[in-house]
């Protein structure tokens, strides 16, 4: 009898060691996919054994409470705690968890999917659980280049931006010959329709520019080409606005003097006016009197 014993404590110990070497396992990199595709985050034990009888969850452990993703137990998907923005996106594949794979299928992804999974997998006698970390690609607008005016130089100063990326994309500008040129000025900002981007660039001679902005395999590219006869319009111009700030230099000076002798000459009418008009009020003054002493007389 304590033979039997025996044995029976050697191999349930032997199938507790045989139990803890199994081991849910995950993608090494992040999972990428682009919004509206669907994707596989992949999770799957390793050695290799039936899970059928085994329950699978898949939750969000970086949303408040790990809430539910997809959940099988009993031989069936029970999804009535399931997220609400992942009702009918989220599907097993049954026939392969008889290979030990749980790998979860999303449809149509969402930019609200990107973030953290955990596939957690549980039998009577062990439980594990791997990590997934899903970033979903955005590809954003075509790039616009601007021409935004010349420097003091002659340079022509030019700005590319595109808008609607996720996550943020790279920007690069290259001449005609894919020699990459250094941005002047760079911004980057995140709003709720993903990253913005917008560098600009100086040039001194005519080329033909690339705007590039790239996200892992996707690429987005303007073209610009800057002929000689931008900068020979820009040198006239400036010719130009030399010129024209002479002229009224040279204007200003014409009217302060005109103004100057025209004050002048108003001082002096204006002058003459009041000594008019003091000699005539004297000789009115000087009659009236006269009047006076005649009239005295009279008396």
């Amino acid at each position: 009898m304590k033979f039997i014993c025996l044995t029976v404590l050697i191999i349930s110990g032997a199938t507790d060691s045989r139990s803890e070497q199994y081991e849910v396992v995950g993608p090494v990199y992040p999972v990428f996919a682009v919004a509206g595709e669907d994707v596989i985050l992949p999770c799957s034990v390793k050695p290799n054994i039936n899970v059928v009888d085994m329950r699978v969850e898949w939750n969000r452990p970086d949303l408040k409470d790990s809430q539910l993703v997809h959940l099988y137990e009993d031989h069936e998907d029970r999804n009535t705690d399931q997220i609400q923005s992942y009702r009918g996106r989220t599907k097993l594949i049954h026939q392969e968890l008889q290979r030990g794979n749980a790998s979860l299928k999303l449809s149509s992804v969402q930019v609200s999917d990107e973030g953290r999974y955990k596939c957690f997998i549980q039998s009577k006698s062990w439980s594990d659980d791997a990590t997934v970390d899903f970033i979903v690609e955005v590809v954003g607008r075509l790039p616009v280049i601007t021409v935004d005016g010349f420097d003091d130089s002659g340079g022509l100063h030019l700005q590319c931006e595109s808008e609607g990326w996720n996550p943020e994309p790279v920007l690069e500008w290259l001449n005609s010959e894919g020699v990459s040129l250094s941005s002047e000025t760079t911004d980057t900002h995140r709003n709720t329709d993903g990253f913005s981007v917008k560098h600009t660039i100086t040039i001194h001679h005519s080329d033909k520019i690339h705007c590039r902005v790239r996200l892992r395999h996707h690429m987005l590219e303007a073209v610009i080409i800057s002929s000689s006869n931008m900068f020979h319009l820009w040198r006239a111009s400036a010719i130009l606005f030399s010129v024209v700030v002479v002229l009224s230099g040279f204007a200003a000076i014409l009217i302060a003097v005109f103004v100057h002798e025209y004050r002048g000459k108003i001082l002096v009418f204006e002058l003459e006016s009041r000594v008019l008009f003091i000699s005539q009020s004297t000789n009115s003054v000087q009659q009236w009197c006269f009047f006076i002493q005649k009239c005295k007389f009279c008396h």
